[in-house]
């Protein structure tokens, strides 16, 4: 365990470390400055430049704001994870209704219903893609069939036209009485709870923070990274460039964690893992189509 955990501690995949190093190192090497110009200016003092950044409020109001930056995108990532719960354990309730309740003769009729529940993981993929705003088709090849993808890629909204055709192909099969109504009430409240969690994703990807309070956090870390090396210089010469660096290091970092999960529906390794996710939906239905009663 003692392993496991530095082994995790110094892991560079998946770390933000990468990705703020480079300005870890601007305010180290301005850091390095203030040393220098102390060096060779002793008389001239600059404690008073560096005073905000030992000020009380100044640091709860930054770590509160740190704080609300983490919590808030991990709820946004949290957010995500149940939408696609949502949608999975769905995708598997109708799945096994359609494969079990709906009576269907050999051939054309069993062929057209096997078709319908693979618009379940079509589904699945057209509301990954659309949220990663990709085109669809390459992974609905071996799913749908050409005239069904050329239909999908003339469709303004791919993943709510397969939520129509799943709500046509049901209505039709209650119509010619292959299910009763509870069956069909039953299927049509999984194909609302679809379009629900669908909703759920979009609402995550298009409400982002609001730029203000963005813009304020970075302007406040700035500040205190700026006047840190004021403060400690006196007290700590030579090392308060690495003093700098390793303050600069916490709180960017902390931020940093923040951008790269608020938005969980990317192809970053520390977004959700919506591949997986479409891989086992996959599965699922293919075993569901398979099961014969």
């Amino acid at each position: 365990m003692t392993l496991q955990w530095f082994d995790l501690a110094f892991k560079l995949k998946g770390s933000v470390a990468p990705l703020i190093m480079p300005r870890v190192l601007i305010f180290a090497g301005f850091a390095f400055g203030v040393s220098l110009f102390h060096h060779y200016e002793p008389q001239i003092s600059l404690k008073v430049l560096g005073d905000l950044t030992n000020n009380v409020v100044f640091n709860l109001v930054l770590g509160l704001l740190l704080v609300f930056r983490t919590n808030t995108a991990y709820d946004r990532y949290w957010e995500g994870r149940k939408a696609w719960g949502t949608l999975v354990v769905n995708i598997r309730n109708l799945s096994r209704l359609m494969q079990v309740a709906i009576a269907a003769s050999e051939g054309e009729e069993q062929q057209q219903k096997e078709q319908s529940i693979k618009f379940l993981t079509a589904f699945a993929i057209a509301t990954k893609r659309h949220l990663r705003n990709e085109a669809i088709e390459q992974d609905l090849d071996t799913i749908l069939t050409e005239e069904d993808i050329i239909k999908l890629r003339n469709a303004k909204h791919a993943h709510l036209e397969l939520t129509l055709w799943l709500g046509k192909y049901v209505h039709t099969q209650v119509q010619n009485n292959r299910i009763d109504t509870n069956y069909f009430v039953a299927m049509n409240n999984h194909i609302n709870a679809l379009v629900e969690g669908l909703n759920s994703c979009e609402r995550i990807l298009k409400t982002p923070l609001p730029i203000a309070y963005c813009v304020y956090l970075k302007r406040l870390i700035l500040i205190y990274c700026i006047g840190l090396p004021f403060h400690l210089v006196i007290e700590i010469d030579w090392l308060t460039a690495i003093a700098v660096g390793l303050v600069s290091f916490i709180l960017l970092g902390v931020e940093q964690i923040g951008n790269e999960i608020e938005n969980p529906f990317g192809r970053d390794l520390n977004d959700l893992p919506i591949d997986a996710i479409c891989e086992s939906v996959t599965d699922n239905v293919e075993q569901v189509i398979a099961y014969h009663c």
